[in-house]
């Protein structure tokens, strides 16, 4: 009845509302976006310190990652001719061996050929780092180069006994560059050293892809990749790097051997 007679005013809730509590609601308001934004400015900070520190325990991939990144943009920047021109200087080939440009076979594990060069970069960041991961970065760089320089040499070595011989074929300035041979024996070692189904279907499908693509082109880089295959494959059975793979490996409990749980 009061309220018909206008005795009594309906109450304003926002009206009603004191300068205390706008502002406690206001206050609120921004204490929950200043805590968005610190969650979102730890997230990054977190982010960027895990890269740093995989980066600080993958630095050997770390570090021929950059230098084939910067080979490849500085060679996309060269012309046709340029680009040859690289290549052919840096060849590991039996004339380079013969005129003692023996720094070719290095030099030569610096470009990307065959492939995109990100897809070549890429393989070999998760090949390359996954086997530093698991050996750190002295075992992981010995297989990788092992592979490298050993398939070039026995390679290479073929091509000068078949110059010798006078085969047909034989050639003293072929193109020989890539970092195909170190990135098969790397890979070729993970398996070996992987889980059983890796060792027993993985690696024999590789050598079996191998294979077939040395059946079809017979070229020179595609026997290098089966070489290289078996390079890191006997790479696997040494005990410097079995030793290290065992005390890798998990544990019964869950937990890696040899290390607190």
């Amino acid at each position: 009845m009061r309220d018909r007679l206008g005795t009594t005013q309906p109450t304003d809730t926002a009206a009603s509302r004191t300068p205390d509590s706008r502002t406690a609601a206001d206050g609120t308001a921004a204490g929950d976006g200043t805590a968005a934004g610190r969650r979102a400015t730890g997230g990054r900070a977190a982010l960027t310190a895990s890269a740093r520190t995989a980066a600080l325990r993958l630095r050997l991939t770390s570090v021929y990652v950059v230098l084939l990144t910067i080979t490849a943009a500085w060679l996309a920047t060269q012309g046709h001719a340029g680009r040859a021109r690289f290549v052919r200087h840096n060849s590991s080939n039996v004339h380079h061996m013969e005129v003692g440009k023996w720094w070719t076979m290095f030099t030569s594990g610096l470009v990307v050929d065959g492939v995109p060069a990100w897809a070549g970069i890429a393989a070999v960041a998760i090949a390359l780092g996954l086997a530093e991961w698991r050996w750190g970065p002295a075992r992981a760089g010995a297989v990788f180069v092992f592979g490298h320089l050993g398939a070039t040499l026995l390679t290479e070595g073929a091509m000068w006994v078949m110059l010798t011989a006078r085969i047909p074929g034989a050639l003293s300035r072929a193109r020989d560059v890539g970092i195909s041979y170190g990135l098969v024996a790397t890979i070729g070692c993970l398996l070996a050293l992987g889980p059983r189904a890796l060792r027993r279907y993985g690696l024999p499908l590789l050598a079996l892809v191998l294979a077939g693509a040395w059946a079809a082109d017979q070229q020179l880089a595609d026997a290098g990749h089966l070489v290289a295959l078996t390079l890191g494959v006997v790479a696997a059975r040494t005990a410097w790097l079995r030793n290290r793979a065992s005390s890798r490996s998990p544990a019964p409990g869950g937990g890696p051997r040899g290390e607190p749980q």
